[in-house]
């Protein structure tokens, strides 16, 4: 099958798309003043291009321990197994990223990008109809278009900048372009700020929109930042800026009194994978609260690729949990389906969703659906914070009803976490280095066997999802990449390349470089494996 890359241009958003002549091409697009927005209905059209269609997954989990290489030693199976695309090298090898195809920096740079300027075209009409006294309420495209705008920096500072420390330690990072303006000149030079700079001005436009949304406004709440996506956009955002009481606040918001009720219903078996994509990512299913189409071909990595959900991360999953034995029973009944065994597993929930533009020539674009916030995902930040304010028995109680919902009935306790999340136990436990971080978030003693499965936890919900690497640079844990037959890289905890790159082409427009993008691998002497029961 043929595959065309998809390149959207937003002529419908009164933009054009101007030739790359410096830093703000890649930021905005001019307004062409041909097109006018009049109505709240006007508005409202133009915040469906307010939300990215690209898609962080391929990048995160290869950049992640979520993925190994089927070449390396940790598979069994001796495998000569080509990639995907030269990209997922660079990727997997924490290497700079040349490509601009699907998946890439790039387009995730482009894409995000692309969608603030919507927002930020959006607000100035609506700020330019309010002032000529309009009697239309506004206030819910205001509310939407300033959570797509803090969404859109979320995504590009995490993704491209090092992880939040703390408001003095994270002012020495460099951050990303905070774009709160449609441009009316070609030449506009942006400064990165740090990371610090931009967590505030997120916290700024969650603040001010979240107030102002209105469910009604769409007829297909799921697919925009409906009330209950905003909270759980809040509550992930302030777990990462560690403001854990906001983070309990905005959970609760979208969780409500009986957090069961609203969980993800596992007890369905589905006979083929097709059914179970489109089962995960129905909008009727009460756990989806933000669902985002994106263009992309991450579906394809596990066809008998080079890099796979293979060898020591299946391990994460199929050597139990404290407080249940083998796979997981949530991830049984048709959830993980095999190209052969020797090349890996995956899960439907990214299944690909194929766009037809010539049926007969057998080409089109490929869609992987998002489920980007989750009230799943919602209680485990809430988990994570009630551990941090000290109150232990109701993260206890949260990480229970993550249990009960998913299928494992032992209840968990106390005594099983602290027995079963120990240095041995290397699959799911990793060091902990967030204290060199920043010396304000310490993890202590008592608190960490809770941290560790907490993260665990959140490793199994957000699989495939991308967030299992944002979980690794808040954290400071170390992972280590075996590439080929003797090629050895770890990522240590301040590593520079933690921060992805900037794009090539942003770079050659004049933006400034992420620091030093370069770390000596070591070659590796082949032994036998020796593996405990635990590992």
């Amino acid at each position: 099958m043929n595959i065309s890359k998809k390149v959207t241009i937003h002529t419908g958003v009164a933009m054009v798309l101007l030739s790359f002549m410096s830093c703000n091409n890649f930021l905005d697009k001019l307004p062409d003043n041909r097109t006018s927005l009049q109505t709240a209905d006007q508005i409202s059209k133009l915040l469906v291009s307010a939300y990215p269609t690209s898609n962080i997954s391929l990048l995160a989990e290869l950049s992640s321990d979520n993925f190994v290489d089927n070449n390396s030693p940790d598979v069994s199976v001796a495998n000569n197994l080509a990639s995907l695309e030269r990209m997922h090298d660079e990727i997997y090898a924490w290497e700079e990223i040349t490509s601009s195809e699907d998946d890439s920096p790039f387009t995730i740079w482009e894409e995000c990008y692309n969608a603030i300027a919507t927002a930020n075209h959006a607000l100035k009409a609506i700020d330019e109809l309010e002032a000529s006294g309009t009697s239309e309420n506004l206030a819910p495209q205001r509310g939407e278009a300033l959570l797509c705008r803090a969404y859109g920096h979320f995504i590009l500072v995490n993704m491209f900048c090092q992880a939040y420390k703390d408001a003095e330690a994270s002012r020495l990072d460099l951050g990303i372009p905070y774009v709160t303006e449609p441009e009316t000149l070609v030449t506009v030079q942006y400064d990165r700020g740090t990371v610090t700079d931009v967590y505030e001005k997120i916290a700024a436009d969650i603040e001010a929109g979240i107030p102002l949304l209105g469910d009604d406004s769409y007829s297909i709440p799921k697919y925009h930042f409906n009330t209950q996506a905003a909270h759980a956009f809040a509550a992930r955002f302030y777990l990462y800026a560690r403001n854990y009481e906001k983070v309990v606040y905005h959970a609760g918001k979208v969780l409500g009194n009986n957090p069961l009720s609203v969980l993800r219903d596992w007890t369905t078996i589905y006979d083929n994978s097709d059914e179970e994509t489109y089962a995960y990512i129905k909008e009727t299913e009460s756990a989806n609260l933000l669902i985002l189409p994106t263009n992309s071909v991450f579906a394809r990595i596990f066809y008998k690729t080079r890099y796979a959900f293979n060898g020591k991360a299946v391990r994460m999953i199929s050597r139990g949990g404290p407080n249940w034995s083998g796979w997981p029973s949530f991830y049984s009944g048709g959830w993980w389906w095999t190209y052969g065994q020797e090349f890996g597993l995956f899960c439907s929930k990214v299944g690909e969703l194929f766009e037809y533009t010539d049926k007969i020539a057998g080409i089109g674009y490929t869609h992987v659906v998002r489920t980007e916030f989750t009230t799943d995902e919602t209680l485990l930040c809430r988990a994570e914070a009630l551990l941090f304010l000290n109150r232990t028995d109701e993260a206890l109680n949260d990480l229970n009803t993550w249990c009960v919902s998913h299928k494992i009935n032992k209840p968990l306790t106390e005594q099983q976490i602290l027995s079963f999340y120990t240095p041995e136990r290397i699959n799911v436990v990793s060091p902990l280095n967030s204290s060199k971080m920043s010396s304000s978030f310490i993890v202590t003693p008592g608190q960490e066997p809770f941290v560790q499965c907490i993260l665990h936890f959140r490793r199994l919900e957000t699989l495939f999802e991308g967030l299992r690497w944002f979980d690794v640079k808040r954290y400071g844990i170390e992972i280590e990449h075996l590439i080929g037959a003797n090629k050895r890289d770890v990522l240590r905890w301040d590593d520079s390349r933690r921060a992805i790159q900037i794009p090539q082409d942003v770079l050659a427009a004049g933006m400034t470089r992420n620091p030093s993008y370069s770390a000596p691998s070591t070659n590796l002497t082949i032994q036998p494996a020796i593996r405990n029961s635990d590992e």
